[in-house]
Order: C-alpha cells, then structure tokens, then sequence
C-alpha cells in the first residue's frame, strides 16, 4: 500500500478477526482533524464480532519459537523503519499530529518491535538453591514464565496512535499470549497498518485481532467475555476506573491521566530549563499523559522563566500538520481545542493572566502560556490534556513538594536543580512514578518501564519488559539437586 496524503483514503471495512477478513455493515468514517476530510474507513464490529474474535482467540494455541517471535518482531521493525513516510502519514492524517512528531513516533514503534524481539530471547527463568537454611533441603527451585491461559484484551487511546498499540501488542507477540485488540475509533487507521505489518512479517493471524467500533456498543464484551484473563488499557481516569468495576476477577493494567509538574529550582539554568518547559508542554500537541501541565517556579526566577517561555512558545510554529516547519498541529478534534479554550477562559476570569495564545480555529488551538495560575484553578486541578503551559510559583522546596503532590494524579515529573540534597529529597517525596532530572517528565526508553500511582494508575507498569511480567503466568519447578 501507498499513502501520500493528498490522496489517503485508507479503507479497512474488514475487521481483523481469525484468518479472515470480516467486513460489516455498519462502518466509521475516520477524518482528518485539520483539513476536516474524511481519510479512512473502518468496520464497525458488533458484539457478536467481539465474540467470534474472543472464541478463535481461545481455540488456538501458539506454537511459535522464542526464535520465530524474535524475528517476526525484527522483521516487522525492518519494514516499518522501510515505510517510515508512509506510516507517519497515516498517523497524521488521522491525529492531526505534525509530521515531525508522526516521524518521532516511527522510530519509537520501531524500538517497541526491536526490544520486544530481544526480550522473546531472554531467559525469564531463576534459579533458587532450598539449602539455605537450617530447614532447608538440597534442592532447587526454577522458575518459567508461561502465556496466559485466556485472552488479554487490549483497549488504545488517541494520543500515539501506533506506539500505543505497539506497547500492548509487543509483549504479547514476545510471550505467545493471544490479543484482541481495540484501538480508538477516532485513529483506527494505525492499529489496522500495525498489525498488517505484523501479518506480513509472519505473526499467525489467531495472535492479534483487532476490532473497531464504538465503545458504548462493544467494550463491556471486550472486558467481561469468559475467554479474558487480562485486560490492558491506557487512557482516561473515569473509564479506566469503569474498566476496575466491571472486569471483576481478571487482571488489570491501567495507564491512566497525569498532571505532571515541571519543578524549576532558583539556582536552575533557566535557558535550559524553559527548553524543558516548551518542549514538554508542546510535543505531540500537548496530548501526552506525561507532558508538562503545571510549571512549579520558584519565586525568585519566577519572572525571568516566564519571559523565556513566553518568548520560546511564540516562536513555536504550528498550523497545517504535513508542513515538515510547523512543529505542532491539531488536537485531536474541535471538541478538546473548545475545551482547551474554555479552561483558559475560566482561568482567566479567576485571576490568571493570559501571555500567550489561547487562539482557535477548529481542532487547532495555539500554544498558550498562563502566570498567576493558583492550584485550584480547573487548567491544573485537573487534566489539561493540550498544549497549555499554566506557570505556577512558589518559595520553597516544601511548597514545591507539597503543589507537585497536591493532586490527584501520581504520573511523571522533571526537575531542574542542580542541589544534590533537593534532588534527593524530590527523589523521596515526590509521590508519582517518576522522577527526571533535567529532563521533561516523559522522559524514557521503550525498554524501561512506566506507570503511575494513585488516578494515574494501579502501580503495575508498562514498559516492554514489565508488560512482559504482566502478561505472564510464573511457575516454579523444584527437583532434588
């Protein structure tokens, strides 16, 4: 297949179901959030699609070779990195993300398929001696890793239309297990190209089924049929929660919202760190659960941080995402750029004050920059999940903490200091998953793993190796030694 955008109009009527191509009668048009053109087709599965998905799921039993799986996952990388352009231009023809951050996010799937390949040859296995202790007996204990005994069903969000669904299916593919997988309906496109692209590189069609359709009709299937051992999701804080009440006695992965904070320290490069700050609030058009929503400033460099900032997101060019100079495009739709636009409003009328942006037409919606932001305030109480920078100040490193913490979310954090004792406190007492220093709260490799605490998640991670861990059964063997 051949995708250039002038001419995109991926049609995938076909669910992705067993050995075949099952086509339906109902479809979803998928558009384009910029031009407002429809750019694609897909088939909108009933529940009788998820059932049928489920049971070829169950029946079939993988066969396939650490070595078979490792070079299915090689291979598909080759290909993608081959067809890069391609491939980015479907995810920008359907996000609105701009084709620098469509490229990014390439090269990131890429390293998804390329670690997921080098852990399908890892030995998971441990060796215990028993004869330890006084009670001890000269045995030893090894212990295996096996795939599930069910189904794990895997449900995708908008904001990386492809690595997410990478981050669910590789490590399935790594350990044998069976998926079904539904990927949001307003980017379905990516998942489809996805799992083509592991087709063709030789994963038996029974592995990954991918069914689209609308979610009010279909998920409560995805996440109670009898065949499910697992259900993986990333995405919002009440449908995750929705998810933990109805999935009953099934494992869970939930990687759910943030409310990061960038904390900049007197004594910070402030150069490098309103870098930090643009960067971190801006890429993949603000819509990352670790993006940077509130900038925590110490008072003393308050003022000049801020000019910095502003100065940088002027600067920042953004409009029609296939011009390779912007460096943002659209929010997903017009509906998150009004809301984007309302929070500010209401920010604003609070006693924010506005230094930058807060201008829409459509789904685009302008870097924007906030000061006198005060905790309370809707744009940093809660998820403002676009390209809005809400500067908030403080006096010390106890009411840094105690701001940064103040939140329902527990996701990421960057820190710019270069106070060895104020980063070791951070380290300590920041309650979220991660803690980067001189670095945006995003910051990772596909490798290492990933997740949050409190509404930003269940504690248990992602990450390729530790989805690994999740989406297997541990055994122990012990034998006379």
């Amino acid at each position: 297949m051949s995708f250039i955008m002038e001419s995109v109009d991926f049609r995938a009527e076909a669910l992705r179901i067993g050995g075949a191509r099952v086509r339906t009668e109902r479809n979803i048009d998928v558009v384009n959030p910029y031009s407002g053109e429809r750019v694609g087709t897909v088939g909108m599965a009933s529940v009788e699609d998820v059932r049928r998905a489920m049971d070829i799921a169950h029946a079939y039993v993988p066969t396939l070779s650490r070595y078979e799986r490792s070079a299915i996952l090689n291979r598909a990388a080759a290909l993608l990195r081959e067809r890069t352009d391609e491939a980015s231009n479907i995810i920008t023809a359907e996000s609105g993300l701009c084709k620098k951050d469509s490229t990014y996010e390439i090269g990131r799937v890429a390293d998804v398929l390329n670690f997921g390949a080098n852990e399908a040859l890892r030995d998971d296995g441990q060796v215990f001696s028993c004869d330890l202790t006084p009670h001890g007996k000269k045995r030893k204990v090894i212990t295996t890793r096996e795939p599930l005994l069910g189904v794990i069903t895997a449900i995708t969000p908008f904001n990386h239309p492809m690595n997410q669904v990478a981050h669910k299916v590789v490590p399935a593919v790594a350990t044998n297990n069976r998926m079904v997988l539904k990927p949001s309906e307003k980017v379905p496109l990516s998942a489809y190209y996805f799992a083509d692209l592991l087709y063709e590189a030789g994963l038996p069609v029974e592995m990954l089924q991918v069914v689209t359709g609308d979610p009010r009709e279909i998920a409560d299937e995805l996440l109670t049929h009898r065949h499910v051992n697992l259900v993986t999701f990333t995405g919002g804080v009440a449908i995750g929660k929705y998810i933990a009440s109805k999935a009953g006695y099934r494992r869970m992965v939930l990687e759910l919202g943030g409310n990061d904070p960038l904390i900049v320290m007197d004594d910070a490069d402030l150069d490098k760190a309103s870098d930090l700050a643009v960067q971190g609030s801006y890429k993949n058009s603000g819509q990352r659960c670790t993006a940077v929503k509130r900038m925590l400033v110490h008072e003393k460099v308050a003022a000049e941080f801020t000019e910095r900032v502003v100065a940088k997101t002027k600067a920042w060019r953004y409009g029609d995402p296939m011009d390779k100079a912007n460096e943002m495009g659209t929010v997903i739709d017009e509906a998150a750029a009004r809301h984007f636009e309302q929070v500010v409003t209401e920010a604003i009328a609070q006693g924010a004050r506005l230094l930058a942006g807060n201008v829409r037409e459509g789904a685009l919606y302008s870097p924007t920059v906030l000061d006198r932001v005060r905790p309370e305030m809707t744009v940093v109480r809660e998820e403002t999940f676009g390209p809005v920078s809400p500067i908030l100040t403080f006096r010390n490193i106890d009411e840094a903490i105690r701001i940064s913490n103040g939140t329902a979310f527990g996701l990421s954090s960057g820190i710019c200091t270069n106070r060895l004792d104020d980063v070791t406190r951070f380290a300590k007492e920041l309650q979220v998953g991660t803690v980067n220093l001189w670095e945006v709260p995003g910051y990772r490799i596909e490798l290492t793993p990933f997740g949050g605490i409190k509404d930003s998640g269940l504690g248990y991670k992602e990450g390729v190796q530790e989805a690994i861990k999740s989406f297997t059964n541990c055994k122990t063997f012990t034998l006379p030694w």
